[in-house]
């Protein structure tokens, strides 16, 4: 897990001087659904290509081959999917125990597969297995993910916070109600819990501790972090820089 802490540092006579700005960096919170994305990408191409190439209404030209291929694709892809739902890789050892975990059980899969006297029994239950799906499964399974997408896609700008140099505000609401705290000496944490939710989105967590409140904010699913954090640190530490200007 990686954890960085930025302080920021504000004379607050010199805040309630400073020039007020109309937009900061906007901070938005997801569900973990959004991490789904490469299976409805997937569904999406298996979708169209039995629909235009499968021909699935003619049983002669229809190649079991290629819908096979294409149902064991999306198989691997959903199911790697659940584990970066169910789990969580906070360290590059966890990670290289799992890419060692799917090594063993690929290459005994391709043993078996090569080897058939090996385990006669465990080949021919594997050769048996077609997993086959028509375009409409994947069609159907593409557009219930694309609504929950949309939904989380609208719902995110009725639930959001913007840090500014004088404050921070909690956008939230259908009527848009506002909360505000104060901004200076507002301490920031970043902590990157899962590698494979990082490496999808870039995504991570960002605790802000605004000063003159006991609870933190936690918001979880922060998509591209780092640049976050980095405008963070730069807008807060900007006002900073100009307060220690002589003369000011």
């Amino acid at each position: 897990m990686t954890n960085t802490r930025s302080t920021i540092t504000v004379d607050p006579e010199a805040v309630a001087k400073a020039p007020q700005v109309e937009k900061g960096v906007v901070l938005m919170s997801h569900p973990k659904i959004v991490f789904m994305y490469p299976s409805w990408f997937v569904s999406i191409l298996a979708g169209f290509y039995l629909y235009f190439f499968g021909h699935e209404a003619d049983p002669t030209r229809f190649s079991i081959d290629v819908a096979s291929g294409l149902g064991w694709t999306f198989l691997i892809v959903f199911s790697l999917n659940l584990v970066v739902l169910a789990f969580d890789f906070p360290r590059s050892t966890s990670l290289l125990l799992f890419a060692v975990i799917a090594a063993l059980v690929l290459g005994a899969f391709l043993l078996i597969d090569f080897q058939p006297n090996l385990l006669p029994a465990v080949h021919q239950w594997i050769n048996s297995m077609h997993p086959v799906a028509n375009s409409t499964f994947y069609l159907l399974f593409a557009t219930v993910m694309g609504l929950i997408f949309l939904t989380v896609a609208i719902t995110s700008r009725f639930d959001y916070w913007e840090v500014r140099p004088n404050e921070l505000l909690h956008h939230h609401g259908v009527l848009s109600d506002l909360e505000r705290f104060s901004s200076p000496n507002l301490r920031i944490d970043k902590e990157i819990n899962d590698i494979f939710e990082f490496v999808l989105l870039r995504s991570g967590r960002l605790i802000l501790h605004p000063s003159q409140e006991r609870k933190a904010i936690v918001l979880d699913n922060i998509f591209f972090i780092n640049r976050k954090e980095e405008a963070i640190t730069k807008l807060l530490g900007a006002l900073q820089v100009q307060v220690r200007e002589p003369g000011a």
